[in-house]
C-alpha cells in the first residue's frame, strides 16, 4: 500500500442521502464464526412495531476494532463532558415476524 499511496492517505465520499444519517436507539449483534452482524432499529414508545433501518456487516477483526474505537471516543467524550449517565430501561422484547413452529 506505501508504493501505491506514499502519505497513506485514503479518500472517502459520501452520498447526501448517507450523511443525513438514520437515528437509532437500539442495535441487535449477532455473530457466526465469520462474521458480526449489527441490526441498527429505532424504537419508539408506545410504538410495538419497528424495522431494521440499517445493517452493518463486519469481519470479527473489524469488530473487534469499531469497539476499541467506540471505547476510545466515549472516554475522550466523558473526559470533555463529563460521564455518561446510563439510565436503566425495561428490557425490549424482541419480535422479528411468526414464531416458528414445530
Amino acid at each position: 500500500m506505501a508504493k501505491n499511496n506514499p502519505d497513506h492517505k485514503i479518500n472517502i465520499e459520501i452520498d447526501g442521502e448517507i450523511a443525513e444519517g438514520q437515528y437509532s436507539n437500539l442495535a441487535i449483534i449477532n455473530h457466526s464464526v465469520s462474521e458480526f452482524v449489527v441490526d441498527f432499529v429505532n424504537i419508539m414508545p408506545g410504538n410495538p412495531k419497528s424495522k431494521v433501518k440499517s445493517r452493518i456487516i463486519l469481519t470479527p477483526q473489524h469488530a473487534k476494532r469499531l469497539a476499541k474505537a467506540l471505547h476510545d471516543n466515549v472516554r475522550k467524550f466523558e473526559q470533555a463532558h463529563g460521564e455518561i449517565k446510563d439510565h436503566d430501561q425495561p428490557p425490549i422484547p424482541l419480535n422479528f415476524g411468526p414464531t416458528g413452529q414445530a
